[in-house]
């Protein structure tokens, strides 16, 4: 699977967010592709099961090609909403379900296929042979070309690779919430040809004043002189030297934010500097 070395994550474009317009949100699927970030990444919860049907809307005004973007969608929570009958939040990994939830997402975002599909997160009740019988059902009928994950560990995803291939997991990774760097999560990425996908990629350095960030935005003031470059595009770049391959999904819908973000791929930090960051985030020198 080939994606933009940036990807742009819709969550808030929607009611949980930015309420954009039907305009304002192809203006934005426009501007991204103009500047190089080609995949969206949804899931049929965001916005209350509501901002795919706003995204697909404002993607048939648009004259970006289906081709020339990557769609990425999400299924397996049942959010409590308007829209469904959920007296409380759970999930759903049955065979029925995961098939009917990717043609929903069809159906909303106005498109034949999704590029990659995505378990959300992973359930205590889930059966590999279930979500595998549903994930070759979707391909052989054109609907998606590859199935991931989404928050899964080594072991939840080695359960379900036992029944069928996995090509991503997107996870929490930033400077902040590094930990998948130390537990084995990218290990087990790297050695299984898993693409890694970092949710949250500039963690809580900007929403939150804890001796944590404090410390990563003072080491931030040193790097922005030398570099030359934003404090988010430094974090974004220390996520990105990461031999696992980390695609960052980016969460911002200000279009200043999103260049910022794909001015980070070409930051290069010096080993010393990258080492600077952990070091700063954990509050202790390296073992």
């Amino acid at each position: 699977m080939t994606f933009s070395k940036i990807i742009a994550g819709t969550m808030t474009w929607g009611s949980w967010g930015k309420n954009l317009s039907t305009a304002q949100m192809t203006h934005l699927i426009n501007y991204c592709v103009e500047k190089g970030i080609t995949t969206f990444d949804h899931a049929d919860i965001y916005g209350g099961y509501t901002t795919e049907a706003d995204f697909g809307k404002a993607l048939k005004k648009s004259p970006v090609k289906r081709e020339d973007i990557q769609l990425i969608s999400k299924c397996g929570i049942q959010y409590m909403a308007d829209t469904r009958d959920n007296r409380i939040k759970h999930y759903d990994l049955s065979e029925d379900y995961i098939v009917w939830s990717a043609e929903q997402s069809l159906k909303n975002l106005g498109t034949d296929y999704l590029d990659l599909f995505l378990l959300h997160r992973p359930s205590p009740l889930m059966e590999p042979g279930a979500i595998a019988a549903a994930a070759e059902r979707l391909k052989k009928e054109g609907k998606i070309k590859s199935l991931g994950v989404s928050n899964f560990t080594p072991s939840q995803t080695d359960l379900i690779r036992s029944k069928i291939p996995l090509a991503a997991n997107q996870i929490q990774f930033s400077a902040t919430h590094f930990e998948s760097m130390l537990n084995g999560d990218l290990d087990h990425m790297i050695l299984h040809g898993i693409q890694p996908m970092a949710w949250s990629p500039l963690g809580s350095v900007f929403r939150e004043d804890t001796p944590q960030t404090q410390r990563i935005r003072t080491l931030m003031f040193e790097l922005i002189e030398k570099y030359k470059a934003t404090a988010d595009q430094l974090l974004l770049a220390w996520i990105m030297k990461h031999p696992a391959g980390i695609i960052p999904v980016i969460g911002t819908t200000n279009p200043e934010r999103i260049s910022n973000a794909l001015k980070a791929t070409n930051i290069d930090l010096e080993l010393q500097d990258w080492f600077a960051i952990q070091v700063a985030s954990q509050g202790h020198k390296v073992p």
